[in-house]
């Protein structure tokens, strides 16, 4: 199955559509649940007001074309940036993959939406090296960034991303640190303001995160520990295939890998982090961690690996598909 997205072309496009399909079989039994937390951010009133309640078919159509959406948009980029030795739809191809991985990543919740913003963010982060006019990149990266946690709280640790990604792309400057800061400060700036005037400040402390360090699975079910267990081997093959290859790229592909290596490692902990994020804001991580599998699907010349990863993560879906279904 792997060689089928291994080259670039138009039909790809209609495998990963059935990809999805089949990975999320138990739609056509259970449409997918909308996880909305009115303590979350913007994007979950959203949720709860807007698509909560909405028909079966309606919520099936809004969950597959916003997955595959972002895995393509996602390929798309890293092509772009010729950060893989050829252009394919492997990067895609995990993404959609690994949405089955885990129950909760099977659900429309804000840690869902908010990967637009992270794809986005990466974007923005990937120009910085030798950008004419960095400061004006750097205030509208950190802008993004504030708008994503007002739209969702969990995202503040994005912060962190950007100013490590600053670190890993460009020679040190206080000015453009602090430029970057003024931006992810914006947001926070005007909602203050239109609180202030409507004389609703008390309500300015809804809009900040919770911090506190939880486990967000209380028990450990046999179908949790499998999906943990290939996304582990998929991520440990996925930074030896890069590893590999890294040594041949040219500096500046080097920074993007770097930027997304900082993604990743930053992105991790969400969930242990956060009041009430549970295992469905660890979806952020799908980003650049489907980045790094599409190395394992991608890189080596013989098919044997690639395609065992890809059957066992087939195996742990259908096991999650029977559990959806039985219950």
């Amino acid at each position: 199955m792997v060689f089928l997205f291994r080259d670039k072309s138009i039909i790809n496009i209609f495998f990963l559509v059935i990809l999805s399909i089949v990975v999320h079989l138990h739609f056509f039994v259970n449409a997918p649940l909308v996880i909305s937390n009115s303590n979350d951010g913007v994007l979950s009133v959203l949720l709860h007001n807007y698509i909560s309640g909405q028909p079966q078919t309606v919520l099936f159509l809004f969950y597959h074309m916003t997955v595959l959406i972002q895995a393509i948009r996602l390929n798309m980029v890293l092509n772009d940036l010729r950060m893989f030795q050829q252009n394919n739809y492997t990067t895609a191809m995990a993404y959609v993959l690994l949405t089955g991985i885990i129950a909760q990543w099977g659900s429309i919740s804000s840690a869902l939406l908010a990967n637009f913003l992270l794809i986005w963010i990466f974007i923005k982060l990937s120009r910085l090296y030798n950008h004419p006019s960095p400061k004006t990149l750097l205030f509208n990266t950190g802008l993004i960034v504030g708008l994503s946690v007002v739209c969702y709280h969990p995202t503040a640790i994005l912060i962190l991303v950007v100013l490590f990604a600053l670190a890993v792309v460009r020679p040190f400057s206080l000015a453009e640190w602090l430029v970057l800061l003024m931006g992810v400060l914006v947001p926070y700036y005007f909602l203050f303001s239109w609180l202030f005037i409507s004389d609703q400040t008390k309500t300015f402390s809804s809009f900040l995160p919770s911090l506190q360090i939880n486990l967000p699975a209380t028990q450990w079910s046999a179908p949790l520990i499998a999906g943990l267990s290939i996304l582990g081997l998929v991520l440990l093959t996925g930074l030896y295939y890069w590893q590999l290859s890294n040594k041949r790229m040219v500096i500046q592909i080097r920074k993007n890998w770097g930027v997304m290596a900082v993604m990743l490692f930053i992105l991790l902990p969400i969930p242990f982090i956060f009041l009430h994020a549970g295992l469905e804001s660890a979806l952020m991580a799908l980003v650049p961690l489907g980045a790094f599998a599409g190395n394992v699907f991608s890189y080596p010349r013989k098919l044997i690996l690639p395609n065992i990863l890809f059957w066992l993560a087939i195996l742990v879906i259908a096991y999650n598909n029977w559990v959806f279904l039985r219950n």
